[in-house]
């Protein structure tokens, strides 16, 4: 393709809000791409004013399905209106088969995107789609398609902003229902357009809020004031749990416009959220986010960014995508009010506030008498840290090819060790090579069955995984995820924002020993026989020295609890 020759771009957005945030980095990789060109955004009214003056987008067009454009006519309409701009290239981040069917008929001459719902003939240029066994990030998803045009790297996270004005019309707003520009604001976004199997208890979201506002250290010092948003039809659900509130609430359910919301979201120190736009919204603000998940998956849905919580059970039927739950909601009825309230509690600890919002480093740097309020692992020796870990054979009893969830038995002393790295302030990662999958001896829904089990045992133990990524591929495919290949650290350093000069992996092959030398991890061997002299000279063969050995989880973590504290000293601040 002649980038020199594309001067006007349509881009067909996605339909839903939180969609359409995690696509934003792709949007402004495109720009990156076609720096010179006429970018114009076609989407649906209800995520048009998200987009409102973006930087890399030249127009908004707007696609009301239900209105002008309803119907056959109405297409035919919306077609003939895209003709008329003359487009060079159209690229179609919406999968559906309408989006590539209206270029068509606008005479768009190159049409971009991933080969989905039969549309492959009504593309110049169709994508392979990902291999949805990956469970890569929606805003990886968005970022990949791209890729074959020549963007390179990582997604940033999503960006957007509110102009003064915007905010100080919701400043005044929040005065008017009793709001002071120095309350805490916990913002809570208890309801969901796409059904009610995503959404949490609301007692609970009220009995969260009531417990944030009266007994965490901040709300000694400052008044803790509570936003309730939601959607059109959400109203009574809002005032409901107001009702229930002692502290100062401010009802805004179906009463604001996107760009309000953006404004209001931007002013809370924490939202409570099911997973739901305005969780993406506050995400992309920088704004810490407790999301609680049930039915929809959160490894590819998850607020994308440093500051969040994921909060969720693992049962054995999610995520199972539906909208409606058909037997007893379990996955989230039995996320409990703790939970979420320690969640919530430990976040804005972490962000505590003086009238601005303070990085952890500036808040360990200007507070002496902050170890009481602040969370355990706020200036742990391991914060920052990131443990990678394999699976079988190294938290787990290896039977080979592990099936069957009720057969995963945690090898002896794990679980306490690994509560003694979270208690330090170490994120926990699992990676794991599952070729099991790819040979055909198991599916992916027992394979999630097994890690639920893992991470409700680890769980049980105060240790519970911050991930897991696994390579679900047969050895022959050539893929880069499998160890010793680095696709699984990679993604889990851009979907969780890892300091990579902070890695260790404990693994008990030599390919975890390759791999932790390929990202700049230190590698810890984990082997509960000694080494003699040719299992020596078979690691130096394969040049999988690790750093350390270990019999035991405990004596890997002393190890990493040792150096990490060393390490500390010569790290630059």
């Amino acid at each position: 393709m002649d980038k020199n020759a594309i001067k006007r771009i349509l881009v067909r957005g996605p339909n839903w809000l939180g969609d359409a945030v995690m696509c934003e980095p792709a949007i402004r990789g495109l720009r990156k791409l076609f720096p010179q060109s006429q970018i114009s955004l076609l989407v649906k009214p209800a995520v048009a004013d998200v987009f409102a003056g973006h930087p890399a987008v030249t127009q908004i067009l707007t696609y009301d399905s239900r209105g002008r454009h309803e119907g056959l006519t109405g297409k035919w309409a919306l077609a003939g209106e895209l003709r008329r701009q003359g487009f060079d290239l159209a690229v179609l981040f919406q999968n559906a088969f309408e989006a590539a069917f209206l270029t068509f008929l606008a005479n768009v001459p190159r049409r971009y995107g991933y080969a989905t719902d039969g549309r492959s003939l009504l593309l110049s240029d169709p994508v392979a789609v990902p291999d949805r066994r990956s469970l890569s990030h929606q805003v990886h998803y968005y970022w990949d398609l791209l890729k074959p045009l020549g963007l390179t790297g990582e997604p940033p996270a999503p960006e957007f902003s509110v102009s003064p004005e915007e905010e100080q019309a919701m400043a005044g707003r929040f005065i008017e229902g009793g709001l002071t520009a120095t309350d805490i604001v916990v913002g809570i976004n208890p309801g969901s357009t796409y059904g009610g199997a995503k959404r949490w208890l609301p007692e609970r979201f009220a009995e969260v809020t009531e417990r944030l506002s009266r007994s965490t250290p901040e709300s000694r010092d400052r008044q803790v004031s509570v936003v309730i948003f939601g959607a059109k039809g959400e109203e009574r659900l809002g005032q409901d749990i107001a009702a229930q509130l002692s502290a100062r609430s401010l009802v805004l359910s179906g009463a604001t416009t996107i760009r309000e919301l953006m404004a209001a979201v931007k002013r809370c120190d924490v939202l409570l959220t099911n997973d739901t736009g305005p969780m993406h919204i506050a995400s992309a603000f920088q704004v810490p986010v407790v999301a609680i998940f049930g039915p929809t998956d959160w490894r590819t849905t998850s607020p994308f960014g440093k500051a969040h919580t994921i909060v969720r059970q693992p049962v054995d039927c999610a995520p199972c995508l539906l909208r409606e739950c058909p037997i007893d909601h379990r996955c989230m009825t039995r996320v409990t009010v703790d939970q979420v309230y320690e969640a919530a509690a430990t976040q804005l600890a972490a962000n505590k506030l003086t009238g601005d919002k303070l990085t952890r480093e500036e808040i360990v740097a200007s507070s002496s008498n902050l170890s009481a309020c602040q969370p355990a692992n706020l200036s742990a020796p391991l914060d920052g840290v990131t443990v990678f870990l394999d699976r079988d054979g190294t938290l787990n009893y290896d039977p080979g090819y592990l099936r069957i969830a009720a057969d995963l038995k945690l090898l002896a002393g794990v679980g306490p060790a690994l509560a003694k790295l979270k208690r330090a302030g170490a994120k926990l990662v699992v990676v794991t090579n599952q070729s099991g999958v790819g040979r055909g001896i198991m599916t992916l829904k027992d394979l999630e069955a097994v890690h639920a089990r893992l991470q409700g045992l680890l769980e049980q133990e105060d240790a519970a995984l911050d991930a897991i990524y696994f390579c679900p591929h047969h050895p022959d495919d050539g893929c880069r995820c499998r160890k010793p290949n680095v696709g699984m650290v990679e993604r889990a350093q851009s979907e969780l924002q890892l300091d990579h000069r902070r890695f260790y992996l404990v693994g008990d092959h030599a390919r975890d020993i390759q791999l932790a030398q390929r990202v700049g991890a230190k590698a810890i061997l984990f082997t509960a026989a000694a080494l003699d002299a040719q299992s020596l000279e078979t690691l130096k063969a394969k040049k999988a020295m690790p750093d350390a050995v270990a019999k035991s989880m405990a004596e890997a973590v002393d190890w990493i609890l040792a150096d990490a504290a060393k390490s500390a000293k010569t790290l630059p601040r």
